[in-house]
């Protein structure tokens, strides 16, 4: 399991094998024991070689899932985004950091959506009746 979700991982951010290791090694400047080679990532999504737990660790952080999910000991992919907004985590928007500020007014919009959405009455199907306008 680990293997095809390293490399769906890895190929849903457009990334080669050298790309995520030079990436991951960035993560890490000062752990020169575990630096991540492009040809030991490949071995691992081919299932030759089997990362460490401190590789695994940096992989899942990098990726932003649980480690129980890279592993395979869980289906669970999705992620709760108000507990994101309210993190320390950095969020971005094209490329763009988003302000305190911004987190809060998306929070409240995303929010008041969901919030909408659920309390809304149920339609009875489409419309049919054309309405005029007095321009």
């Amino acid at each position: 399991m680990f293997p095809e979700r390293l490399r769906a991982l890895r190929k849903g951010e457009h990334l080669t094998l050298e790309q995520l290791a030079n990436a991951i090694n960035k993560d890490s400047p000062t752990d020169k024991a575990h630096e991540s080679t492009g040809s030991q990532i490949g071995n691992w999504e081919r299932g030759i070689r089997t990362p460490s737990y401190i590789e695994i660790q940096r992989l899942a952080k990098f990726f932003d899932v649980t480690m129980d999910y890279l592993t395979g000991l869980t289906e669970n992919s999705t992620y709760d985004i108000a507990r994101l907004f309210i993190s320390d985590k950095t969020l971005q928007f094209n490329g763009q950091n988003l302000s305190s500020a911004d987190r809060y007014e998306i929070y409240q919009l995303i929010s008041g959506y969901v919030h909408g959405r659920t309390n809304a009455p149920h339609d009875e199907g489409p419309r049919t009746e054309q309405g005029k306008l007095d321009i």
